[in-house]
């Protein structure tokens, strides 16, 4: 469905009955992220909610330059939409960016959560803390940066560059497909750059904000853009329960990769946890 909010009109998949569980792809991706778990979740009763974040897919592309892209601003559409579909509180997972979203709604709004699963992408005082294997990992968060300069890199030769950087993606052609309309590669690292300028993981050591738990976190052996360490750290930032779930033999995108055991691990610990 097509979910017009203050900020944006989002694609959103809502389906099912039950507890909420709002589920935030990350980059490139769209909502069609979830679609194995989906089914799953919903047979085990409860309503999932799938939006595509502002900048992404067939969501809307504001004007504004990276401004528009703020964290705080796909936060915030977050919880209208919660608000919209009469949510008061969810089990929020993420993934990749999207991890980065749920814990800004969480930090923002602990009220509003009943649970955090965050996939891949930990705490970002862990990832900065992580070391310098980590910041070479994160190379192309620098690349993001550039202005006019990324996207040619990233799109030259039928996006060459980019589906090297997707290898491990098992969709990669179809999630590269709708990043050839106009504007849409630069919406999509706008979100970059609004969001992880340099001094995120370069500059000087920011305020560290904790997370309300209860907290899962599950990184896999075979990702290639984020260390170990990144995840497990996150252990120090939570406030209230942490559970960490590594998984073996599988890229960055768990959801598409591994994704009985990603189903799994969610029924679980959103079983340990239910919306009272």
């Amino acid at each position: 469905m097509r979910v017009e909010l203050s900020g944006a009109t989002l694609d959103v998949e809502v389906s099912g009955e039950g507890p909420a569980v709002l589920l935030v792809h990350g980059f490139p991706d769209t909502h069609r992220l979830w679609r194995h778990q989906v089914p799953a979740l919903t047979a085990a009763g409860y309503m999932c909610v799938a939006p595509t974040l502002r900048g992404f897919g067939a969501s809307d592309r504001p004007e504004g330059g990276p401004e528009a892209y703020a964290p705080a601003r796909s936060v915030g559409d977050l919880l209208e939409l919660l608000d919209r579909l009469g949510i008061d509180r969810a089990h929020l997972v993420g993934h990749d960016w999207g991890s980065g979203m749920v814990q800004g709604l969480a930090t923002a709004a602990p009220q509003r959560v009943a649970s955090l699963s965050i996939l891949s992408v930990g705490h970002l005082s862990a990832v900065r803390d992580a070391g310098w294997e980590q910041k070479q990992r994160s190379w192309y968060l620098l690349l993001f940066q550039l202005a006019g300069l990324a996207e040619d890199w990233l799109s030259r030769d039928d996006f060459a560059h980019l589906r090297e950087m997707l290898a491990e993606h098992p969709e990669a052609g179809a999630v590269i497909e709708p990043l050839r309309a106009p504007g849409a590669l630069t919406a999509a690292l706008n979100v970059y750059r609004a969001g992880l300028p340099p001094e995120a993981q370069f500059g000087p050591d920011r305020p560290a904000f904790a997370l309300p738990g209860p907290v899962m976190g599950v990184w896999s052996t075979g990702d290639r853009f984020m260390t170990e360490a990144s995840m497990a750290g996150t252990a120090k930032h939570v406030d209230g329960i942490w559970r960490y779930e590594r998984i073996e033999d599988a890229g960055h995108w768990l959801p598409l990769e591994k994704p009985e055991q990603v189903n799994a691990l969610l029924l679980d610990f959103l079983s340990e946890n239910p919306i009272g």
